[in-house]
């Protein structure tokens, strides 16, 4: 989604992630952290990590920007990015490892089942938190769509996927989920097997 909001096309290879191709030691040569996903560049340096790999892009591809153009909107593009990180998307990525997909994971990480619930509570309680400082604003660092805007969506549109439903009553976060979803960019970065349900999560 990143990448068609700026334009930017790259070749990419598919790496099965259900059959743990990315736990395999041809894949953590590149990540040893075994995680999708990596930039490979023509010199072979790999980048990992998906913020990173978009600043990287965005320094390489400064128009359209999507994260600031002065220090002090790249700066506080990165706050908000910070903040819905660590309070909303951890969290529900983490309440849905250890619940819904925990046979998946349990193999794979340390698992914590019995934080689940909590971890989904935190979520409702930083929606609401974030649907109070939305008053009025069309995106979540004002009148710009930026990565902020699109980690927040990715992460909520998968956890409406896993039974991590967005209240109805937060009509801030619904209506900017609305705008979101209207996007060229979230019907055209869907996997092929997403458009079907029309959810990144497939």
């Amino acid at each position: 989604m990143f990448l068609i909001e700026k334009g930017i096309k790259l070749p990419f290879e598919e790496i099965d992630i259900l059959n743990g191709s990315n736990r395999e030691s041809a894949y953590l040569e590149l990540n040893p952290a075994g995680q999708l996903p990596v930039l490979i560049l023509d010199d072979g340096v790999c980048i990992s990590e998906t913020v990173a790999i978009c600043e990287y892009l965005e320094d390489l591809y400064p128009e359209k920007p999507l994260i600031g153009t002065t220090p002090l909107e790249k700066a506080a593009h990165r706050m908000w990015q910070r903040r819905i990180e660590l309070n909303i998307t951890e969290n529900l990525y983490n309440s849905f490892r250890y619940s819904v997909g925990l046979e998946l994971f349990r193999e794979r990480i340390h698992c914590l089942p019995e934080a689940a619930p909590g971890l989904a509570e935190i979520v409702s309680e930083k929606l609401v938190w974030l649907n109070d400082l939305m008053h009025r604003k069309i995106f979540v660092c004002g009148d710009e769509l930026s990565l902020a805007d699109i980690i927040l969506f990715c992460a909520l549109d998968f956890g409406e996927g896993v039974g991590q439903n967005m209240d109805n009553s937060l009509l801030n976060i619904n209506a900017w989920f609305s705008r979101m979803y209207t996007r060229d960019s979230a019907y055209d970065s869907l996997h092929p097997e997403g458009i079907a349900t029309g959810r990144q999560g497939v």
